[in-house]
C-alpha cells in the first residue's frame, strides 16, 4: 500500500485556497474511489486520467484507488485536477522514480491523448504558489497569463510525458518567459472629438478625477454615449494591486483573460435587457457578473429608465461596499467590484424634453412614471447627476479642436495622486470620519450646503456625497481648503434632486 501527495488549487471567488490531492493506493477489488466534495466535472476526471495514462504508455493499477481532495469540505470544480490526479496515481503506483513533489504544484485538464489543456483561474493559482513559495507546472496554452505575476516559477508543458521527465528529472523544462511584453498603452477614443458640451466634459474630469458615479441626462444624440466611452482614456493607470485584482476577475470569468488586457481598465457596457443574475453574478458554482468584470474600471448603464427596476437595485449594496457576496446552499462567494457608474438617460418617454425643436408630446404623468423607473435610493447613490442639453448647429460646425484625453488624464492623475497621498484611495471611497477630516467647511461654505440641502431636500448621504465631490474639485486646483465656489459647483452636480427630479 503506498500513498502519494500533490499541491494544486481550487477556486472560491478570485481566491485560490489550497487542495491536497491524496492518492492512496491498496489492495482489494479494483476501483477508484473520488471524495473530497468534487462536482461533475471532477468526477469525470477519472475516466479522462485513465485514458491519458494508458495511451501514455503507463499502467492503470489494477486495485483499489482512494482519491481525496483534502479539505474535505471545500467544493472542487472543474477539470484543473486532471493533472495533479494522474501524478499523483503514478507516484503513489512508483511509475514516478525519484520525483519531488513537495516543493511544486500543478493545475491542468488532460486531453484522452495525454495532451494538457487550459483551465480557467489561473492567475490567482499563479499568485498564490508564488506566495506559497511553490513552482507551478502548467498547461502551456495557460503560461502567459500566469507569467503576469511577477516574482513566480513557472514550466509550461503541452504533454502529460513532459511533466513526468521534468519530475523525475530526465528532461527539465525550462522556466517559461512569456514570448512578449503584454502592451502596457491601448488607444482609447480621444476626448477632443467631442464638441462643445463643456459641463459634462468638465463632469466627466470631476468624475474621473474622484472617482465618482455619474449620469449624463439629455435627449438624444447629444454625446452622452461618447462622452461615456472616452472616460477609461482620462483615468489614472492601474497600480499593481488594481491591475492584479481586475485581472484575477477576468481570469475566473467564462471568457478568460487576454494577456494582452493586462493593466487596461475594464469598460463593461451591458444591454438594458441583462437580467440581475448578469449584471452582479451568480449560477449554480457562482460567476462573477458585469459589476465585477468592471471592477477598478467603468461600468457604463445606457438607457438606465429601461433597464428592469429589480436589476437596478441589486446595484445598490456594491455600490456602497465595494463588493458582492453571492449565497447558495453549498457556499458562498465574495466577488470584489469596485467599480465606476457612468449612466445614461433620456429626460422622458420620447426623449425630447427641453429639445429646442419642442417634438415632445409626452405628458407630466408619463414623465413622472418613465423617472420612477429609477428608485430614489438608487438615485442617491449616484453622485453626479449632469445634464447634457441639444447643441446648437453652430457648435456643431466648429472645426477647432477641443481639448485632448491626454492633456485632462495629466490634471486627473495629479489629483488623484492628492488623494493617494492623504488617504490611500479616491475621494469617492472616503468614510464619514476621513469626510470629517478632509472636508472642513469654513462658516460661509457651512451656510451655503445648509441652505442648499432644505431646498433640495437632500438626504445625508447626497449631503456627504456633494462634500466628496468639492473636495475632488479643490484636488483639481490644487487646493488644501475646500471654497465656496468648489462647493457651489459640487451642489450644481445635484440636477435630479431639484424637487421634481430634474426639469
Amino acid at each position: 500500500m503506498t500513498l502519494a501527495v500533490v499541491h494544486c488549487r481550487a477556486a472560491v471567488g478570485i481566491d485560490a485556497p489550497p487542495v491536497a490531492v491524496e492518492v492512496h493506493i491498496g489492495g482489494g477489488l479494483p476501483a477508484l474511489n473520488l471524495v473530497g466534495l468534487p462536482e461533475a466535472a471532477v468526477k469525470e476526471s477519472r475516466e479522462r486520467v485513465r485514458a491519458a495514462l494508458l495511451t501514455s504508455n503507463f499502467d492503470f493499477p489494477a486495485a483499489r484507488i482512494t482519491i481525496n481532495l483534502a479539505p474535505a469540505d471545500l467544493p472542487k470544480e472543474g477539470g484543473r485536477f486532471d493533472l495533479p490526479i494522474a501524478i499523483g496515481i503514478l507516484a503513489a503506483s512508483e511509475q514516478l522514480p525519484g520525483a519531488d513533489l513537495k516543493q511544486v504544484e500543478l493545475v491542468g485538464e488532460l486531453a484522452l491523448d495525454g495532451g494538457l489543456r487550459p483551465v480557467r483561474g489561473v492567475l490567482p493559482i499563479a499568485l498564490a504558489a508564488r506566495d506559497a513559495g511553490r513552482a507551478l507546472l502548467l498547461p502551456r496554452a495557460n503560461a502567459d497569463e500566469a507569467a503576469l505575476i511577477e516574482g513566480g516559477e513557472l514550466f509550461a508543458a503541452d504533454h502529460l510525458l513532459e511533466i513526468c521527465a521534468h519530475l523525475t528529472g530526465q528532461g527539465r523544462l525550462p522556466l517559461h518567459t512569456p514570448a512578449e511584453a503584454p502592451t502596457m498603452h491601448t488607444e482609447h477614443p480621444d476626448l477632443c472629438e467631442v464638441q462643445g458640451q463643456h459641463q459634462a466634459r468638465r463632469a466627466l474630469e470631476i468624475a474621473a478625477a474622484g472617482a465618482h458615479s455619474l449620469l449624463l441626462y439629455g435627449p438624444p444624440g447629444t454625446g452622452k454615449t461618447m462622452l461615456a466611452s472616452r472616460l477609461p482614456g482620462i483615468l489614472p493607470p492601474l497600480g499593481d494591486r488594481e491591475a492584479v485584482e481586475s485581472a484575477a476577475v477576468r481570469s475566473i470569468s467564462r471568457g478568460g483573460l487576454d494577456p494582452a488586457e493586462w493593466r487596461q481598465r475594464p469598460f463593461r457596457s451591458p444591454h438594458h435587457t441583462s437580467s440581475a443574475v448578469a449584471l452582479v453574478g451568480g449560477g449554480g458554482n457562482p460567476r462573477p457578473g458585469e459589476i465585477s468584470l468592471a471592477h477598478h474600471g467603468v461600468l457604463f448603464l445606457d438607457e438606465l429608465p429601461e433597464f428592469d427596476r429589480k436589476v437596478l437595485e441589486v446595484l445598490r449594496e456594491p455600490l456602497e461596499a465595494g463588493e458582492i457576496t453571492i449565497s447558495r446552499a453549498a457556499n458562498q462567494v465574495v466577488f470584489p467590484a469596485r467599480f465606476q457608474l457612468v449612466a445614461a438617460m433620456n429626460p422622458c418617454p420620447c426623449g425630447y424634453l427641453g429639445h429646442p425643436n419642442g417634438r415632445c408630446s409626452c405628458s407630466p404623468e408619463q414623465v413622472a412614471r418613465y423617472r420612477a423607473r429609477i428608485s430614489g435610493p438608487l438615485l442617491d447613490r449616484i453622485d453626479m447627476h449632469v445634464e447634457v442639453p441639444a447643441l446648437p448647429r453652430e457648435a456643431l460646425g466648429n472645426r477647432q479642436p477641443a481639448e485632448s484625453s491626454h492633456a485632462v488624464q495629466a490634471r486627473v492623475c495629479a489629483a488623484r495622486a492628492r488623494q493617494l497621498a492623504r488617504r490611500g484611495h479616491a475621494n469617492a471611497h472616503l468614510g464619514p470620519r476621513e469626510i470629517n477630516q478632509d472636508c472642513p467647511l469654513g462658516n460661509s461654505e457651512a451656510q451655503l450646503l445648509e441652505q442648499a440641502s432644505e431646498r433640495l431636500g437632500l438626504s445625508a448621504r447626497a449631503y456627504h456625497r456633494i462634500l466628496k465631490l468639492a473636495r475632488t474639485i479643490a484636488d483639481l486646483e490644487g487646493k488644501e481648503a475646500i471654497e465656496r465656489r468648489h462647493l457651489a459647483e459640487a451642489i450644481g452636480y445635484r440636477v435630479l434632486d431639484r424637487g421634481g427630479r430634474g426639469r
